[in-house]
């Protein structure tokens, strides 16, 4: 029963860590190493005007709703003293800007800050219902049905019966019977609405779709038109100059039919450019905009919300749990002996700043004299406790002095000595004087050697710049580290030094 009970322990330990580690990779989208960057994109629309003297002024722009493919990370409204109201339904979004009186040129702006993801597609709407056949003029009603008659010829279905009627009204040499129609839809100021309107005519829904490509440092004066076909199970793009199919790759859709147009009203000289502008951006940063946009407040309770100071102590204190698994693999499977538990862990921490090879030769230099210095006290017969307080106190003279005679030699890696957790050295040498009283200096050297081992392995563990990320960003982690120091704490079984210990045995029963 209590095996059982070790074994649903751990199982949830590692289901609620990986579980929770696995959301935040795959709903927030934080990034499993530390390098990752991606390209974002900033579109700014700049308005200009001159306000009418003594007339309320009111400016409607339409906004980017749920572009396919791209996530809006961040929107930003300026226009200094004026209203501002944005208003949503299934068309879209439109910011409305509003003030009773101004003088003289204002500005108004909008920026967006996108980011490419794949999982944006918008959701799947209802079939449109067929369009009407407009009433098309007298004079114009014959052009239209020969043109509609003729795409129909040499077409198979809706999409190639629309490219067809593009491509007869942008001819290098259109028809002459449609140079009157091509009169008209010039007029109008926009071609993509008017070819709508002459499938219309065939009873075949349409839409306008406009939007911008995605180009750094450029700038547009206006928003590019596509037109949209249904073909009886989804919209289809076109390009209204050559009818090729599908929208650019670096497009991005801003807005959908021309019921919310950009206006303005008690303005003149009325001008809009939007600029596009790409930077890169920590994927981490990214992952903290979008749990925003989507009403999550994890990322909000993270070790990312404390302050900078902080967070640098918490990428130290992380890694000490996976020392601590080291040791126990290190003590229960290996076999090897250390001088107490977390010693190795707090002399690998020490390691970190010290450098490797530096480290080693401080510590053997630290405990080589204050075993010496510890012989001598022993011939003074002091109690336990004094005994102790002596040795710490030549351990912080030692360090002291080695800072000092290092530093004089150039070798300033000798201040480092400092970083060494003085109490722990202490009972290191403290134990290792008893160990050689009891069980002679073999032994005695054996548990320091392996000490400064175990210590070496952990320092090469916790300095992995890979899981330092990995822990501070998904510190849930840190239960299948649990997890697993318990399944190891329940081994009863031979250590692998011991195999070798009983190699003759082993042998002998083999024979």
């Amino acid at each position: 029963m209590r095996q059982l009970h070790l074994l649903l322990l751990t199982l949830f330990l590692c289901v609620a860590g990986l579980g929770l580690a696995y959301y935040k990779v795959e709903v927030l989208g934080l990034p499993l190493t530390t390098s990752d960057q991606a390209e974002v994109w900033s579109i700014e629309a700049r308005i200009s005007f001159r306000a009418k003297p003594d007339t309320a002024i009111k400016v409607t722009l339409p906004l980017p709703h749920n572009p396919t493919g791209y996530a809006i990370l961040d929107e930003d409204f300026v226009g200094a003293n004026y209203g501002l109201a944005t208003e949503q339904d299934e068309r879209g979004r439109v910011a409305l800007w509003a003030k009773r009186r101004a003088q003289g040129k204002q500005l108004l702006f909008y920026r967006a800050v996108l980011f490419e993801d794949e999982e944006m597609v918008p959701k799947p709407s209802a079939p449109p219902a067929y369009p009407k056949v407009p009433d098309y003029s007298e004079n114009l009603a014959p052009v239209i049905q020969g043109l509609l008659e003729k795409a129909r010829q040499q077409s198979a279905d809706t999409v190639s019966f629309s490219r067809r009627v593009i491509e007869q009204l942008n001819a290098e040499k259109p028809a002459p019977e449609l140079k009157l129609l091509l009169e008209h839809i010039g007029r109008s100021r926009n071609f993509a609405k008017s070819v709508g309107w002459l499938l219309a005519g065939a009873r075949i829904p349409s839409r306008v779709v406009r939007g911008l490509r995605l180009q750094n440092g450029k700038d547009y004066s206006d928003l590019e038109s596509f037109l949209q076909v249904y073909d009886g199970e989804q919209w289809r793009s076109l390009n209204i100059r050559d009818g090729q199919e599908g929208l650019p790759p670096n497009f991005v859709v801003w807005q959908i039919d021309d019921d919310k147009n950009f206006s303005t009203e008690g303005a003149t000289e009325v001008s809009i450019q939007y600029s596009v502008a790409s930077t890169l951006r920590e994927i981490i940063d990214i992952a903290g905009s979008r749990a925003a946009e989507q009403g999550s407040h994890l990322i909000d309770f993270s070790l990312y919300s404390l302050p900078v100071h902080t967070q640098n102590v918490y990428k130290i204190l992380l890694m000490v749990p996976l020392g601590a698994l080291v040791v126990v693999l290190m003590r229960n499977l290996i076999g090897v002996k250390t001088f107490g538990t977390f010693m190795p862990v707090l002399i690998a921490l020490a390691f970190r700043e010290t450098e490797l090879l530096w480290g080693i030769v401080l510590f053997g230099l630290i405990v080589g004299m204050g075993l010496l210095l510890r012989a001598y006290v022993e011939q003074l017969k002091l109690l336990l406790v004094p005994r102790l307080a002596a040795v710490l106190t030549m351990v912080v003279l030692l360090m002291a002095g080695i800072s000092v005679i290092m530093h004089k030699l150039g070798l300033e890696m000798g201040l480092s000595v400092a970083l060494f957790p003085m109490v722990i050295m202490t009972m290191t040498i403290e134990r290792m004087s008893l160990t050689w009283e009891e069980a002679g200096p073999m032994e005695a050297f054996k548990q320091v050697t392996g000490s400064l081992l175990v210590a070496i392995i952990g320092y090469l563990a916790m300095n992995i710049n890979e899981l330092q990320y990995m822990f501070f960003v998904f510190p849930e982690l840190l239960l299948v580290v649990l997890a697993g120091i318990l399944l190891l704490g329940r081994y009863s079984g031979y250590r692998l030094t011991e195999l070798w210990r009983f190699r003759a045995f082993l042998s002998n029963k083999a024979s």
